[in-house]
């Protein structure tokens, strides 16, 4: 294989390996009596693996094909960016960075993109091998990276600066970290931040959705601090070990709602909406012009005596109030 075309997540994963086994050896042998921990579990951490394996399969052969697009794309636009200013890297790494944070979110915002996401979120637990707990079905998300090699980027560097993204992310999914510095919680997303995205509980919710740099979140009003221990997975968790049904299980729940939609509006709702979205007049919630679609106000607090049942499995902020903006 061509020496720019090497996969840095690829000879990550020895790594990866290697603190999984100090984590796992920290949590047993210190703090012994520190109930802080959730720590981790001998059918989750099996599954986490199972899973991680099936996307490294899956998520490999779906980079090839993107390969492919991204070239053609690269190879018919005259723009060209310089590969050896060192600039060049860092104006790519923060829009690849800004890219994820869009599409991370937008995967929290629109069920068929959560569908493919919540596997990431219904484990109960939180850890180093949750972050290898990822979606089979990559391509919206390298659809995501299209207009890169149009403004000249490289499909090479596009994948290489993508996996150090995700090297970074997977060593904030521990609950062994506490706080760091104030700068760098200010800037970068911490283990404290992340544990605060994976959170089921409301003022939680839906929360940090950054990659490397939690400025996104400060800056689109999606940021939470922690501030107690949080409750992992869904509000409606999956009573399964079973990677298949884990992946699978919210396209079923979609095409089961859709399937019963009465019209063509609440079909498409029930797609593209926000995870635990249902029509106007089939809940009690919907009263108001306000309400009509059950918009969601990205920003606004949390009514923390809200409903939690949604039935689906799924994360859901609240309805909007009529006085917010639309």
């Amino acid at each position: 294989m061509p020496e720019q075309l090497r996969d840095p997540l690829v000879f990550a994963i020895p790594f990866f390996i290697l603190f999984m086994v100090i984590e796992v050896v920290s949590m047993r042998f210190l703090d012994d009596e520190d109930d802080r921990f959730i720590g981790y579990e001998g059918r989750d951490s099996r599954t986490n693996i199972a899973i991680g394996l099936g996307s490294l399969v899956i998520n490999g052969a779906a980079r090839f094909a993107a390969l492919l697009l991204y070239s053609v794309l690269y190879a018919i636009t005259p723009l060209r960016i310089d590969t050896h200013k060192w600039w060049s890297w860092v104006i790519v790494l923060v829009g690849v960075d800004l890219i994820w944070y869009s599409y991370h979110r937008a995967s929290h915002r629109v069920r068929l993109l959560w569908a493919g996401h919540q596997v990431h979120h219904n484990s109960q637990r939180f850890n180093l091998s949750t972050a290898v707990r990822q979606k089979w079905n990559p391509w919206f998300e390298l659809l995501c990276w299209v207009p890169l090699p149009l403004l000249g980027v490289p499909p090479w560097m596009i994948f290489f600066s993508f996996s150090i993204n995700l090297i970074f992310q997977f060593f904030v999914h521990t609950e062994r970290v506490g706080r760091l510095p104030k700068p760098i919680e200010l800037i970068f997303n911490t283990p404290s931040h992340h544990r605060v995205h994976h959170a089921s509980d409301p003022e939680y919710l839906d929360r940090n959705y950054a990659g490397i740099l939690i400025i996104w979140d400060r800056m689109f009003g999606t940021f939470a601090e922690e501030q107690r221990r949080p409750t992992y997975g869904l509000t409606k968790n999956i009573d399964s070990y079973n990677p298949f049904r884990l992946q699978y299980y919210e396209y079923g729940a979609i095409f089961r709602d859709v399937r019963t939609a009465r019209t063509w509006r609440e079909r498409v709702g029930y797609v593209v909406a926000p995870p635990g979205w249902t029509p106007a007049a089939r809940t009690p919630v919907a009263a108001g012009p306000a309400a009509e679609a059950a918009p969601v106000d990205e920003t606004a607090p949390v009514d923390e005596t809200a409903p939690a049942d949604f039935g689906t499995g799924t994360r859901v902020a609240p309805p909007m109030s009529s006085s917010a903006p639309k």
